[in-house]
Order: C-alpha cells, then structure tokens, then sequence
C-alpha cells in the first residue's frame, strides 16, 4: 500500500516541481527588471484613470498574502514531520510562489503607474497561471478519487487559485489606461485592443469578453449572411493590428534585425525567414502555445481516468455515488476546456496565418517594384505570380504547424506517462514503436521534400510560359499558333503531373505507415505485457486503447503535416532566394533637388552595361550635359542604344563608371506603353490631386478629347488590362497626358510619335514639347528627322557610343552617321516628288481641315463583354472590364457529381468507401475483442488465453491495416486524373474562347485558377472529399457502439445532430460567400503585382513607389477582411458543434453511472467511454470537412465555369474543300461590311464596300480610331461581321475554319512580340523551316549580323517579352516570320513605327522583293510608308472616304490624303 500511495504521489511531486519552477523563473525576470521593462516615458499614466488596475493590484496583494502565510504554515508541518522528500517539493514550491507573488504585488504598486496597459508578458503569466492551478484541482481530484487523502491546504490554495487567476486574467483582458492609445499592433495579446478610429468598424475589436469566448462577435454578419448572399461591403473592416499597415513595420525592423548587416534582403535564408515570422506575431504564437497546451492536457484526462471508472463500475458494494458524480465531473471539465482552448488556438493560428500572408506579399511586393532589370529578366511574371499567390500562401497555412515541434513530443509524452500508470513498463516497447514509426519516416520525408521542389519548378516554369502566352494571345490567334502554344502547355503541365503523380504516391506510402501505426503501437504494447506478464484487465486495455486513439489523432495528421512542412520549407526557400535578388541601385545616379544647379542632366565619362559586364558594355564613353529648359534629341539606328541611354539616365542600367546627375523631378513617357487596369483619369492623374483646369488643358494638348467624348464612359471608361480596349497612338498619348499631368522638371520621351498619326504627332510636338514644356528639360528619342531641328543638342548614337552632337546644321555635315539618317529621310521624301506632289497642297492644308479629319471612334476602345456576366447594380454601360463573376448561393450538387465522376466515371469512388468502411468494422472490432476478452479485474477468470487474445487482435488490426492501404491506392489515381482532366478541360476552353473574353478578362483571374485553384485540385480536394467519407463511417461507428449499452442517449442525440445540421446550414450561407470573396479579391493582388513589375521602370521614375505599395496594401486588406471573418465563422461554428457534443458525452456519463450494477458489461462500458471520448472531435470534424470542402469545392466551381466558356469558330472545316494553294489571286473583297464589337454598341465600320485587288499594295490611312485595325480584325476573323461579308478569292471567310483562314495570311502587327525562348524559336515556332532558311530570312530583315555576333547564334536567348531586344529589333523579327511563310496575303499594322527611317527604306525594299506578287495591305502613320502602294484607302469614321491609287488622290488638292501628304511634306521639308 506504501508502494501504491508512492506511486500515486508521483503527479503530486511533479505538480509542485512545475509550479515551483515556473514561479521561480517568474521571481527572477521580475527582480531582474527584464520581463518588464520601462517603455522611457516620463509622463507616468495616472493610476486612477487605469481600467481595472485596482482589482488586479488587491488580488495580486491578496493572493501574495495568502501565499506568504501558505509557506509558513507549511513550513511549521515540514519541520514537525522531519521534512520527507514531499514535504521539501511542497515548501519549495510554497516559498517560490511567495516571494514570486511578492515581488508581482511590489511592480504593479511601484512600477506600473508608467505604463499605458497591462504588458502582454504580465496577462500570458496570469492565463498559465490559470492553467497550473487548473491542472492542481485536476490532479488532487484523480488522487482523492483514488481513495488517498489530499490535505486541506492543498484545497484551499486550490479554490484561492483557480478564483484569483480568473479574476487577474480578466483585468489581463480588460484593463487599458483610459488616456491613452494603444495599438493593437503594439498589443496583439488583447482580443479588442484597437483604440483606433476603426475600432467600431472591427466586429472582433468591440467584443466583450464572453463574446470572445463564445465567438458570439460573428452573430451580425451570420445574420446578415443567412438573409442575403454577401457583398464586400457588408464584411466589417480588420482591426488595425491585422491589416498590414500595423504589421508591416514591425516585419521589416525584425527582417533588418535578422540580416545582421543593415540590408534586409541581401543575407535572408528560410530559416532567418521563420524566425522573422516568429519574431513578428511571437505574442500571438505564444498564446496559441498556451492554448495547446490546455487542449493536448485536458484531452489525456479522459484515457488517464478510464480505468477509474471502469473499476467504479465493477465496484459492487463499494461503489460510492460521490466518487462517479466527481468523475463525470472531471471528464466534463476536461471537455469544457479541450472544447474552449482548441477553437481559441485554431482561430488565433488562422490570424496568424492572414497577418503573416499579409506581411510577406506586402514585403514581396516592394522586393519586386526595387528589382533590378536584371533580375526581372531572369525571373519571369508567371514565376513571380507563382511566388505571391501559391507561396505566400503555404507560408500563412503552415501557421497550422507552428507548435508540431514541441507538441509531437508532448503528446507522445503524456501518452507514455497515462499508459505506464495503466500498463507499468510495458509503455517502453510502446514509446519504442512510436520512435521506430517515427524513424521509419525520415527518408521518405526527404524524398517528399526533393518531389515537392521539383513540382514547383516545374509549376513556374508552366505558370511563366501561361502568362506570356495570355498576355501574347492576340498575335497568337492573327498567327494561327494558338493551339500549338496550348500543346507546349500541356507538355509542361505533363512534366509537372509526373512529379505530382511521385508526390502524391509517395503521401501514400507515408498515409499507410501512419494509419497503421496507431494499431501497430497497440500490438506491440499488448504483447509486451503478453510476454511480460503484466496482466490485461479492461480498465487497462480501455485506458491504453483511449491513451492510443488520442495519440492516433496526432499520428494521423503526421503525413499531412510532415507534406504541410515541406511545402512551407520550399516556398520559404523561394520567397527568401526571391528576397535576395538584386535590386535597382539608389546610388546609380545623383539626384539634386531642383533649383540647386543649372545643369539638368549630366552624364560624365559613363559606362553601362544591361549584363553588368565590362566586356560588352551597352553604352560607353557617354559625356554629354542638358541645362535647364533644353530641349535635346536623341537618334540612330535600331538597336544603337537609345531607349538604354534614358534608362540610364533613370539609374536602370547597371553603371560601370561614371558620374549620372539629375537636377529636379523626372517623368517618363516609355516606347511600350504602359496603362494600368483603371479608369482613363486614373491613368492620367496618376495618383496627384485633380485640378480640373489643368487637367482640361492637358487633354488638350495631348489631343485626347475627341477621344474621350467617343469613350462609353468619357474619362471614366475603365482600361482593360495592358490598355487592351486603346489602340496604339491613344495608349501613347495617355502615357504622355500622364507625364505631362505630373508638371515635373525634366522629361524623356522615349519615341511617343511613332504610335502616332502625322497629324497627331505634329501636334503633339508643336503643343507640348515647343509649348507646354517650354521651360522645362526635355529628352526626346525619334526616328522622325523632322523633329530634330527644334532640339538645342542632338546626340547621335552608334554601337553604343555618342557619335555626333552639337545642333541640326551643325552636325550636318561632320560625320557620316547623321547624313545616313538624313539621307535615308531625303529618300522617302523624294518619292512625294516623284509622284509629283502639287506645289499648292502644303497651303491647302489648314487646321480647320485637320480637325474635319478627325476620327470619332477609338479603333479599339469597345471590346466585347458579352461573356462577363454583370452582377444587378454594378458597372457601368459599355464597360469593358467589369467585377469577376461569382456564383451566388450554394455550391451546387452538380458540381461535387462533376468532381466525383470526372475520373473513370466515379468508378473508383466505391471501392474508397468500401475500403474505409471495412477498415472501421474492423477497428471497431479489434477494440470490442479487447473489451470483451480482457477480464474486468484480476480475480475474473478471462474467457480466452492471452496469446489467443493477442493473435485475433494482430489478425484484426492487419485486415485493418491492408484496408487502409487499399483505400489510398484507389484514391490518389482518381485525385490525379480528376486534376489532370480539369487541367487539359479548362486550357483547351481558354485557347478556344474569342478574342473578346482576353479583351474583356484580366489575366490575374485566368492566372489565379491555373495556379492557386489549380494547386488546391491537385492536392487537396481530393483528400478533403475523402475526409468527409471518413469522418462520417467513423462517427457512424462511434454512434453504432454507443447504441450498445445507452441506446437511450438517442433521445438527446438525435435532436443534438438536428441542432448541428441547422447551424451547419446556417454558417455556410456565410461562409459560402466569404469563401468566395476570398477567392475574387485575390485576382486583384495578383493583376497589380504583375502590372506593376511591367511598370516598375515607369513607377520608379516618377517616385511613385508608396502610391504603388499603398495600393497593394489596400489589395490585400480586402483579401484578408473575408478571410479573418470566415475564419471567425468557423470557429463559431465549431465552438457550438463542440459544445453539443460535450453534453450528449455528459448525458451518457451520467446514464452509465446510475445503471444498477450487473446490468452493463464495464469493459463494455468502458470501450462506450473511450468511443465517447472521441465523440466531439468527430462530430466537429464531420461538419467542418464539409464545411471546408464547400469552402474549397469553390476552387473546382471556378474552374468549371471556364470549361464553358463561349468558342470561336471551329479550327478547320472538312467540307470546307479549300484548294492547297488558296488564295491564288489574293483578291479581298468587302461588300456592305459592318462591324461593332458587341451588340449593344454602335457599329465601328459602317457600310463598307471595298476590293483589294490581288497582286497589289493597298495603303490604308486614317485618323486614330477611323476604323483600320478594326478592318484587320475583321479580316482575320478576331471578330465576325454583323452585316456583309469579306471574300477572299471569291470564298467568303466565314465559311471556312479560323486556321484554314489565318495560316493562309500574314501580319506583322502594331505592338512587336516576342516570345522567352530563342532566337529559332521566335522566327519558327512551329519548326517548319531549315536553319538555312530561317538565316536567308535574318539578313532579309537586317538581323542576320546582329545574330551572328551573338555566341549561340540562332540559340541565343530571348528573355519574356523579348525584353534584351530594343523594340525596333522585335519588329524586324516580326517582319522575319513573314518573309519565312511568304503568304498571298499580307498585312502590316504599323509594322515599320519603332525603326528608323533608313531601315525602314530597307524593309520596304525587302518586302517589294519577297512580296512582289501578293497583295500587300499597309497600315501607317509615315505617309511614305503608303506612297508606293497601289491603292490608298482613307477611312474616316468606320467609312471609306477615299480609294484611288496615289498619283490621283494627290492631284485632286482637295481630297483628305492629299491633305495629310501636305501636312507631312510641310513637317519634313523644315529639316
């Protein structure tokens, strides 16, 4: 008996040891001053004016008294009793908790009058304090119940303890200083601690304390969501601690901290990343710590008492209604704060996981506006996307895993601790198991790790290829080449499956070993005893069985989060080797402040190279100074340097030496366009103040109001992405009205005017450049001669050097650089002459006539949006891009059918069922042979042999085993296939869809499904589908037990799962739509990081970077507002799901103790205990798998609403019974063609009536926005007409498949594109040529040179977008790709806009050459780039004007082209 009462002294001992130490360390950082420091103020807070200071000041007095009096009065019983082992650990214990309450009390009464609240050290002390004293009552109630005495001191430091420490947490919670202000960045600890503006606007912030603890704080908006499916705007706003304005600052110091040299993002590895995070939110983690603590604690109460009570039931006579009401007592207060601390942890870890998404995709996204051109070159969009929106993400979910460290060996402890007092030393062959289950996992936890980098390799390099792909799609479909780029997609996602397909097996292997374990633990544990002789008494078994189920939970989601941690090590990797890229450097170029020096730009002895390589530097030797209010002019020929010389003026290019000065504010008008999704006034304010007049006088200058007045919406009309509804010239003066709308010192115009009409361009130049910017500093690229005689200094460039300046007459005749380009210019003059242009057009022309000619429709400015649903109320009438669509209500059934049965039919579906349900009947079956055959006590005769007894468990727990094994191997072919199908699906409906649905559809939200929602298909919605499965034959098995002893709990149980189903309904009406909200406020962070990255050149020169990072900031504020509170919805739910539970275990407690003793078997009743035990977490995880999957299955809904998208015409027609050599003549022929661009838009072409003969060059000319890229659009099928039809050859396009038509045609289109590859690849995507031919075709377009210089010749790289190009080298090797195909027919959009005058001669020539006998069609602003058609067509207003051959329409001095020649010949023949 001495031995027994030893024994069951051990948690007694161990107790106080706790306690004692925890006090102690307590006593020394107070006395020590470091767990509260002083914050330096010198105002003291006025104690009075201090919520709650007085209560926490007298408890913490009293209870240092009542302490101090505990530790003497033990101290006078110790000293009677000659001080045994116990009696020491109860006085240390009772002295640490004296002088540590002690030296509190003398802080709050001396110290605190400095400080603004309660720190949050001080209120985690009071919550663990709370936990020990807790865990005291626990323990001396599990001894008492044992039938030891427990002395009346301990009781009564007991009841004074629990009573204080709820008091102290209380004021913890509640008390703040009335006259300050808090933040709650500052104080992360406290559930409302925002003193902020928004408090009230934050549901969380205002709760009361019991809202808190009940989440009843979420009640409104569940309200509101049951009623009507939510908007944005009904999602209350976060607090301000949540949003990343109140996180980012804190992040950021801790990232430089942890760098150790002052530069945050040069040194930072995975690791310095975590500890960042942790740093960041450490109050929050170590509150969840706290939680978990109590969680993992109260869930062993119930296995640790199992056996008390199974003996309390077979007690007979000594049966003692006290002892079973205090038992019940006990497994119910366990419940209350397993339930209580399990959903508290969980909600606190998703706030960490949104605060550190927050966080990272904010510090991302300044990472990417600094890169350095070099690095955005190596690492493409679609990679980056990849980054913020898949890895950031994992990085914010692994919040779920952030205690697994500690907690795994926790729980493996406690469970250890509760079967060696069930089963003595037979717990060691247990704890040896566990570690060998443990081992076993080790290497295929470095083989998941290797499969899953390589799978996110391979996801970037698809997600980049997708993302030039759609931002390519137009040139795409006018090639042809649609579906061949859709093959390379495929081909890539192929690569990436195959890792996926590794990956997923391989979780297999680890799932089985660990659903096994659990089994395999308990064979091992009971054959140990077996061997050793320790008897099986069902109170035992029952115990360990509870102690292993327990244990079994964690064991089970050890794949789970073993993968979950590997996935956050690899995307921490990512974003870390993404934070150490470099960046644009801040000292490449001095920048004084205006008015400090005369000199505007200045650039001494400079040397720049793009590869940052003194061998092959892009520009060298560069001297040259720009005073205030000069005007200087930059040309030469394509690819010389120019546009490379403004970039390092801006400090773009790397600079090897030299000296960059800049005096004053800098704007910068780039040759690519960039226009950012938004409205038109957006785009021009460019985040300044509007000032109406100065803002009428811009679109003024800039030529824009006829424009606007034409727009759907004027200056509201919202830019589709990439300025996709704006044609070339009208993207370009936006650009320019911006940078004029800034009214900064200097300017640099990187060639606007080739985008622009002669006309436009005129007087654009006259009116801003001689006008507006009279006074300031202006830089100016061209190609057009005629502008350069206004320039005070013209520098011509050459292979990268200054060749020539000074001004127009006097570089004239020094060199023979500048006399090629102005002899090539005197050249196409010359063939006006030699069409004999009437002497009297110049004075023929007059502004009133310019004005006459003006177009009134932008050429692209009305996309179809017929396939972007609107919601009622929102967008505006003509809008091209509107608000994503998203489904409303619930999700539907048809979409789960479509999911289940994707893959083989769904026939695999039944044999998972099948699998999990034969592996619960045989669980179930194992643990009721144990209950069954074990004897109750010792002096029980057991119905079976031991060995018997272990043999039919080992045979059970096999078959359980294999059927585990069984189950997964059914479902990862059938996960796999689904995501494959949805893949393949949803690409070939995207490839398919008309140009409108690009036009209209922003890439981030095509992106967004191919990458995030496809991520959640490939990995996750499968093995949520299968939860739910599992979870409901589990909870069905747990109801099927239960039911054989207490079949009466069915009259509590029936009306508490009705309960549970009508809140599960109830939260989902919300949770639904937040889920949603989550996923369409995504799309917009994505789309901004990506645009902005394209225009980081553009936001940097301007200084725009906090307007840009502000933007983001707000971006991802509406992206975490829905998913904190759908966080905050589920542990509404779960909390009550727990609840519920709780009382059904309760109820059925209650009714197996006041059964009269013989009628129940108590192993029987025991193993009903055990199931019980388990009850809530099943019932909660039921519910909230489906819960999680409706929430995910929205990933699957996304995606199949792309499967049926609207398609284009089909590809080929069999019938269509075209000749091999279609078109032979290349005749064109449009009879009464109307076109609109959807059909509640006016018609852009009107009525017209026009042949293209074949064989013959056809000039079109006209306005911006009269309708000649819409007539090329037509022609290539982009968009059908409405009314009449083109023939080509007498065969009407309509009636022949998009590639029969588009193969058979040629464009070189406006904007020049190139794709990441090589040189080979962009000239021949398809491989149909030779490289002889593909050579013969390099030196036709002036290239060939260019390539050969190059190491790897036709291999050589090409960076996305063609980005190491200059734009006039893209545009040749456009022209390569049509000398290659040598079509009838050929189309040229503004094909020669980005080169030079001399080699645009050149291509002219070439194109007479290779294209003599096909009909040649000519869009142009250089009107000597049509005088050697044909034909010229002058469109205006979607109608033809004029069409007669050149020779006539300039004899006739009143026709419009007449007039336009004029205007030209008067700009030009100034030079």
């Amino acid at each position: 008996m001495a031995a027994t009462a030893s024994e069951r002294s051990l948690p007694c001992l161990f107790l106080h040891g706790a306690s004692a130490g925890a006090h102690l360390i307590l006593a020394l950082a107070v006395a020590g001053s470091r767990l509260f420091p002083r914050r330096g103020k010198d105002t003291a807070v006025a104690v009075g004016g201090f919520r709650c200071y007085a209560v926490a000041a007298c408890a913490t007095w009293a209870l240092a008294a009542f302490q101090l009096l505990l530790a003497a009065y033990s101290c006078y019983l110790g000293a009677g009793a000659g001080w045994p082992l116990d009696a020491v650990v109860e006085q240390a214990d009772a002295a640490a908790r004296a002088v540590a309450w002690l030296l509190l009390a003398a802080y709050l009464q001396f110290e605190f009058r400095r400080e603004e609240r309660f720190p949050a050290p001080l209120r985690l002390w009071w919550a663990l304090f709370l936990l020990l004293s807790v865990v005291a009552v626990a323990v001396h109630a599990a001894t008492s119940l044992d039938g030891l005495p427990v002395p009346a001191r301990s009781w009564a430091l007991d009841a004074v303890s629990v009573l204080a420490a709820v008091v102290l947490l209380v004021a913890g919670l509640f008390g703040k200083s009335e006259l300050a202000g808090g933040s709650a960045s500052e104080e992360p600890l406290l559930d409302g601690a925002s003193e902020s503006d928004s408090a009230d606007a934050s549901a969380f912030a205002g709760a009361g304390l019991l809202g808190v603890l009940a989440f009843s704080w979420m009640g409104p908006l569940l309200a509101v969501g049951h009623k009507k499916a939510l908007g944005l705007e009904d999602v209350p706003e976060l607090d301000p601690g949540d949003s990343v304005a109140g996180l980012l600052p804190s992040f950021k110091a801790n990232l430089e901290t942890l760098s150790g040299d002052g530069t945050p993002c040069q040194r930072v590895t995975a690791f310095k990343l975590a500890k960042v995070l942790v740093r960041t939110f450490r109050w929050h983690v170590a509150v969840t710590a706290l939680y978990a603590l109590v969680y993992n604690v109260a869930t062993y109460v119930g296995p640790y008492l199992i056996d008390s009570l199974v003996q309390y039931l077979n007690g007979g006579d000594e049966r003692h209604a006290r002892k079973g009401q205090l038992l019940v007592l006990a497994f119910i207060a366990a419940k209350v704060f397993e339930c209580l601390s399990q959903q508290h942890s969980c909600f606190r870890l998703q706030q960490v996981g949104i605060r550190a998404r927050s966080a990272l995709v904010a510090v991302l996204y300044e990472k990417g506006l600094a890169l350095s051109g070099r690095s955005r070159q190596a690492h493409s969009s679609g990679e980056m996307v990849n980054i913020v929106g898949v890895d950031a993400d994992r990085v914010g979910n692994s919040s779920w895993y952030i205690h697994d460290l500690w907690l795994v060996p926790l729980q493996v402890g406690m469970a250890m601790f509760v079967l060696y007092s069930t089963l003595g030393l037979a717990s060691l062959a247990a704890l040896g198991a566990t570690a060998a289950v443990m081992l076993v996992n080790v290497p295929s936890v470095k083989v998941q790790e290797k499969l899953q980098q390589n799978l996110m390799r391979s996801k970037d390099v698809r997600m980049k290829a997708t993302s030039e792909i759609l931002r390519n799609m137009r040139i795409l479909k006018l090639q042809g080449w649609e579906m061949k780029f859709l093959s390379k997609i495929i081909a890539l996602r192929k690569t990436e499956t195959n890792w996926l397909k590794k990956y997923l097996y391989t979780s297999t292997i680890i799932t089985f070993i660990f659903w096994s374990a659990p089994t395999f633990i308990a064979v091992v544990t009971f054959g140990a005893c077996v061997l050793m002789g320790i008897p099986l008494e069902s109170g035992k078994v029952l115990s360990a069985l509870a102690t292993l189920r327990v244990l079994q939970e964690s064991i089970y989601n050890l794949p789970d989060r073993i993968s979950a941690i590997i996935q956050t090590k690899v995307s921490l990797d990512r974003i870390a080797s993404f934070l150490c890229l470099e960046e644009f450097p801040t000292d490449a170029v001095q920048r004084l402040p205006i008015g400090s020096s005369d000199v505007a730009i200045e650039v001494s002895n400079g040397c720049f190279s793009w590869d940052a390589s003194p061998e092959m530097p892009t520009l060298k030797d560069l001297n040259f100074q720009a005073r205030r209010g000069m005007r200087v002019a930059v040309c030469g020929t394509v690819g010389s340097g120019k546009s490379s010389l403004l970039s390092c003026i801006l400090g773009e290019v790397p600079k090897l030496s030299g000296v960059v000065k800049t005096c004053g504010t800098v704007a910068y008008v780039s040759q690519s366009a960039w226009i950012q999704s938004g409205k038109v006034q957006e785009n021009i304010l460019f985040g300044k103040q509007m000032d109406s007049e100065k803002y009428d006088r811009v679109l003024e200058l800039c030529s824009l109001k006829k424009d606007l007045e034409s727009f759907p919406s004027g200056d509201q009309t919202v830019i589709g992405e990439r300025g996709i509804n704006l044609s070339g010239g009208q993207k370009q003066r936006v650009q320019i009205a911006r940078a004029l709308y800034q009214d900064a010192d200097i300017y640099l115009f990187d060639d606007p005017f080739s985008a622009v009409d002669a006309h436009t361009g005129s007087h654009i130049f006259k009116e801003c450049l001689l006008g507006a910017l009279a006074q300031k500093t202006v830089l100016y690229v061209t190609h057009q001669l005629e502008f350069l005689p206004a320039a005070d200094l013209i520098l011509v460039i050459k292979d990268g050097v200054i060749a020539q300046s000074g001004r127009y007459n006097d570089i004239l005749s020094s060199g023979e650089e500048f006399m090629q380009l102005v002899g090539a210019h005197q050249d196409a003059l010359a063939a006006i002459d030699a069409i004999d242009v009437p002497n009297g057009a110049s004075e023929a022309f007059s502004s009133s006539d310019a004005a006459s000619l003006s177009g009134s429709l932008p050429s692209a400015d009305k996309k179809d949006k017929q396939n972007v649903k609107q919601d009622d109320g929102h967008g505006q009438s003509g809008q091209l891009v509107q608000e994503e669509e998203r489904e409303r209500g619930r999700v539907g059934f048809w979409v789960y059918w479509k999911y289940l049965t994707l893959a083989y039919g769904g026939a695999l579906v039944p044999f998972v069922l099948l699998a999990q349900m034969l592996f619960e009947v045989l669980h179930i079956a194992s643990n009721y042979w144990m209950a069954w055959a074990a004897p109750a006590s010792k002096d029980v005769e057991p119905p079976v042999s031991m060995y018997t007894l272990i043999y039919v468990y080992v045979a059970l727990a096999l078959g359980s085993s294999v059927c585990t094994f069984v189950r997964a191997l059914f479902l990862v072919p059938a996960a796999y296939k689904t995501a494959t199908l949805l893949f393949n699906k949803m690409h070939v409906s995207i490839f398919r869809a008309p140009m409108s649905f690009f036009d209209s559809t922003p890439s981030g939200r095509i992106l967004n499904r191919a990458s995030t929602d496809q991520s959640l298909v490939d990995t996750s919605i499968a093995n949520r589908m299968g939860s739910i499965a599992f979870a409901f034959i589990q909870l069905g098995g747990t109801i099927v037990v239960m039911s054989q002893v207490a079949w009466q709990v069915f009259v509590v149980f029936i009306p508490v799962i009705a309960i549970c189903l009508w809140y599960q309904r109830y939260y989902i009406d919300t949770a639904r739509e937040l889920q949603r909200m989550v996923g369409i406020c995504k799309a917009p962070i994505i789309q901004h990081f990506v645009e902005s990255i394209t225009g980081s050149t553009i936001i940097r020169s301007f200084g725009k970077e906090n307007q840009f990072l502000s933007t983001n900031n707000q971006l991802m504020d509406a992206y975490s507002r829905p998913k904190f509170y759908n966080a905050g919805a589920m542990e509404w739910l779960c909390f009550r799901m727990d609840m519920l539970s709780s009382l059904t275990f309760a109820i059925s407690l209650i009714f197996l103790i006041n059964l009269p003793t013989g009628i129940i078997d108590p192993g029987i009743a025991g193993l009903v205990v055990t199931y019980g035990l388990n009850l809530n977490i099943m019932q909660v995880t039921l519910v909230t798998s489906m819960c999680n999957l409706e929430n995910k299955i929205i990933s699957v809904e996304r995606i199949l609403q792309y499967l049926s998208l609207p398609e284009e015409a089909p590809l080929s027609m069999s019938e269509d019974g075209l000749a091999h050599n279609w078109p032979s003549e290349g005749e064109i022929q449009l009879h009464n063609l109307h076109v609109k661009y959807a059909p509640q838009l006016p018609f852009v072409l009107k009525g017209l009536t026009v042949t293209f003969p074949g064989g013959m060059k056809t000039g079109i000319v006209g306005r911006t926005g009269s309708g000649k890229s819409t007539l090329i659009q037509a022609l290539f099928r982009i968009m059908d007409p409405t009314i009449g039809q083109i023939t080509v050859d007498g065969v009407d396009i309509c009636t022949i498949g998009l590639h029969d038509l588009r193969s058979r045609l040629s464009i070189i289109p406006q904007d020049p594109t190139m794709f990441d590859g090589t040189v080979r690849h962009n000239l021949d995507p398809l491989g149909e040529y030779t490289d002889n031919q593909i050579w013969e075709a390099l030196d036709h377009c002036q290239l060939g040179d260019e390539v050969r210089r190059k190491e790897l010749k036709l291999d050589s790289p090409v960076v996305e977008n063609g980005e190491n190009w200059s734009v006039g080298q893209r545009q040749l090797v456009c022209l390569g790709r049509v000398i290659l195909r040598r079509t009838k027919i050929l189309v040229l959009d503004e094909a020669t806009a980005s080169v030079d005058t001399a080699t645009d001669n050149l291509i002219q020539k070439t194109l007479q050459q290779h294209f003599s006998g096909a009909t040649v069609i000519t869009i142009a602003h250089r009107i000597t780039s049509v005088l050697h058609s044909d034909i010229v067509l002058l469109l205006d207003n979607g109608m033809a004007v004029e069409h007669q051959t050149p020779a006539r329409l300039l004899e006739d001095k009143s026709s419009l082209f007449s007039k336009l020649v004029a205007e030209y010949t008067m700009r030009s023949t100034r030079t």
